[in-house]
């Protein structure tokens, strides 16, 4: 029996109220019609979605009572993009993470970066455990303190001193402070689709669409409701050395700082061109102005000394987080001790209960020891398998037919589809989001976890083995595509 002929048998059966079953057959048409008209999923991600929800009940049960208490059942705004949904995890250990189903992913999503080490590294965890021992917290001194800030003294371009605090989005501020402090100015430069955290004056501009930039003509623009206004920070395409000195040759004895991602790993993993970052280290001078480099992402994940040891540019402040304590909340201020001088002395004020927190330092000074060990030969080994990764799935992908390209330094890159490779935030506009996005939900099927916005890290707990298992993992995924 045709569709039509059904259809007709359906329509003249219900006329006469003499079938339940043609009101059956007409419901499963009507769906078979509704399904069919929604738009093409790549990578078989509708089979993929239907396995995932299959097996992990557990966590789409804790989803729906988490948003009768929790803020969008998450409780990072980033973490709602999941697909299907957001999982909830038990454990993890090493290069895996265990759902509360009991379904085991290798994790290249690493709590989005700061698990340089892994999963509970022992190391890590024995530290920690001791640490426990002593004391959770002082609010005082403890040697802790001076030890680390000794390692990132002697390690860092830039550090001639260091403070600390508990998350990145608060050293931004810090950093901010302190530049307005010491240049008298109140303004400052920041670049397109950058993150600096969440504070309102350096949330803008971070992934505006095309319609945002257009009516914005270069004004920044806000990235939720409820934000302050935003007329401290003038906003510039990354690696565009025209709109920089444009800005400065107009507004240069306003401008603090100069503020950046030194790689763009929040929107593209999108690397300096060359002579960029030299330039932006030149005009700042030139202007008496400061530079900045947001290292928390980069900062002991790329290299030991950071972008600016692998990039060879030394900012006159960076800061750093997720990877600097292995996973526990950490972050540092490094800067010039002449800077610092004016927290020192009480000049400019940081403050904070949790600041030098001897749990989080125990952390970082295991975390920073295995990484600093033979002067940090661990980096060679993370960026040749993150190379191997990230070059042989470019490689899987493009032979399969997919337009692809691959972006980033050794332990952190970006996958996208598209045809040519970014240059800035508005060419990553052009990538095939939801391409990419029913590839991440196949992948999640065979068992490896990845990040919603093709972001990739690799940690020192990911072995050959593991980057062989997540090839063939891809293999299947084209397969079946």
């Amino acid at each position: 029996m045709t569709q039509v002929d059904a259809l007709d048998w359906i329509i003249s059966s219900v006329m006469r109220a003499e079938s339940i079953a043609a009101l059956c057959l007409l419901g499963h048409i009507m769906s078979n019609a509704i399904h069919n008209s929604e738009p093409h999923r790549a990578f078989n991600a509708d089979q993929s979605e239907h396995n995932i929800r299959n097996k992990t009940r557990g966590s789409w049960e804790r989803f729906v009572r988490a948003q009768q208490s929790l803020a969008g059942g998450v409780s990072s705004g980033l973490r709602r993009s999941a697909r299907p949904y957001p999982l909830f995890y038990s454990s993890g250990k090493g290069s895996r993470v265990t759902d509360v189903d009991g379904n085991f992913y290798l994790d290249y999503g690493l709590a989005w970066g700061p698990l340089i080490l892994g999963h509970a590294p022992q190391e890590v965890v024995r530290a920690v455990q001791e640490q426990l021992e002593r004391g959770f917290t002082y609010g005082a001194q403890h040697d802790l303190e001076f030890e680390v800030a000794e390692f990132l003294t002697a390690t860092i371009p830039c550090a001639g001193r260091v403070c600390f605090a508990n998350s990145g989005s608060e050293i931004v501020q810090v950093a901010l402070r302190l530049a307005r402090a010491a240049t008298g100015r109140s303004k400052f430069l920041k670049f397109e689709g950058h993150y600096h955290g969440w504070a309102d004056e350096v949330l803008v501009s971070y992934h505006p669409s095309q319609a945002e930039i257009d009516s914005a003509q270069g004004a920044p623009i806000p990235t939720g409701a409820g934000q302050r206004p935003h007329d401290k920070a003038f906003i510039a395409s990354w690696n565009d050395r025209e709109a920089v000195e444009r800005i400065f040759a107009s507004h240069g004895e306003e401008i603090a700082c100069v503020i950046c991602e030194p790689l763009l790993c929040n929107s593209g993993c999108i690397p300096p061109e060359a002579g960029f970052l030299e330039f932006l280290r030149e005009i700042t001078q030139r202007n008496d102005s400061l530079l900045i480099f947001d290292e928390v992402i980069t900062g002991f994940r790329i290299d030991l000394r950071g972008a600016q040891g692998f990039y060879g540019v030394t900012p006159d402040m960076a800061t750093y987080a997720k990877a600097i304590a292995g996973g526990l909340p950490l972050s540092a201020l490094a800067a010039k001790a002449e800077l610092l001088e004016l927290v020192a002395g009480g000049r400019v004020i940081h403050a904070g209960t949790l600041n030098g927190n001897p749990v989080a330092l125990a952390a970082a000074k295991a975390t920073l020891k295995s990484l600093g060990q033979d002067q940090g030969a661990v980096y060679k080994t993370l960026r040749s398998r993150g190379d191997r990764l990230r070059d042989s799935m470019e490689q899987m992908l493009r032979q399969a037919g997919y337009p692809v390209v691959t972006s980033g330094v050794g332990s952190v890159f970006q996958i996208s589809f598209m045809d040519h490779p970014a240059r800035n935030y508005r060419d990553t506009l052009h990538a095939n989001r939801e391409l990419y996005s029913d590839f991440c939900l196949a992948l999640l099927d065979e068992g490896v976890l990845a990040l919603p916005d093709g972001r990739w890290y690799i940690s020192t707990a990911h072995s050959d083995d593991d980057v062989d298992a997540t090839l063939a993992a891809v293999k299947r995924v084209i397969l079946r595509a």
